[in-house]
């Protein structure tokens, strides 16, 4: 699969990790930036991550920052991105099943690193269940 990653300076260690997770399971990882620690504004990072995916040059994007909840948020003013914070494996699940989420949200400040290595294995490895969640797909595109 291939994935695009972003990060501001509060997300940048595990972003490091994951792009390092990502490779070991045989995905090809594009990332655009922040490329170190320093202080930055996480749109300029996050913003190109949703355009890549919205694009379809990416099959997912996965953003990060401090808490992931601006990243989240700049993520889904993008038509065609279903963003979801997830802070549990039970909301990674369900971020897949319930609503076939092409971007994951993460807070390097919110969870331990191997809860957010965890959450991307299994936002990777569950399938979105179609059927009635389906129907609230179309319902949010319409909304874009």
């Amino acid at each position: 699969m291939k994935f695009v990653i972003g990060s501001d300076h509060a997300g940048f260690d595990y972003k490091e990790k994951i792009k390092v997770l990502l490779k070991e399971l045989g995905h090809e990882v594009r990332d655009l930036g922040a490329f170190n620690a320093e202080p930055v504004d996480y749109p300029v990072f996050i913003r190109p991550v949703a355009e890549a995916v919205a694009r379809g040059e990416f099959e997912r994007g996965i953003v990060l920052g401090g808490s992931g909840n601006g990243e989240a948020i700049v993520a889904n003013k993008v038509k065609g991105i279903r963003c979801t914070l997830c802070w549990s494996l039970e909301t990674a699940r369900w971020a897949r099943e319930h609503n076939d989420a092409n971007v994951l949200a993460l807070g390097q400040r919110t969870i331990p690193p191997e809860l957010a290595l965890g959450i991307v294995r299994l936002w990777l490895a569950t399938a979105f269940a179609g059927g009635r969640h389906l129907i609230r797909i179309r319902q949010i595109e319409k909304t874009d």
